[in-house]
């Protein structure tokens, strides 16, 4: 299991073009993928889950990647992120 934490810089936070394109690249990994803060996780491949998270500017997310290529994936993603959002 490999865990990643990001902080949203994105003023809008994340909202429907963003989720979705979070979901798109997360999307590309055969395993599990759990987004969310400490109260709530949601499976990240899906849409609804995510963007239910109400994740603002400056809100800190764990993203939790377990099956094969995790720490592959864990490595694409935060490049995402500090791309995206």
């Amino acid at each position: 299991m490999k865990v990643i934490k990001y902080v949203i810089r994105d003023e809008a936070g994340i909202h429907a073009r963003p989720a979705g394109l979070l979901v798109k690249a997360l999307g590309e990994f055969p395993g599990e993928v759990l987004v969310g803060t400490p109260k709530k996780m949601v499976d990240g491949k899906r849409i609804f889950g995510i963007m239910g998270l109400g994740l603002k500017c400056g809100d800190e997310i764990t993203l939790t990647f377990d099956g094969t290529g995790e720490k592959e994936a864990a490595e694409r993603i935060m490049a995402f992120l500090g791309d995206n959002l």
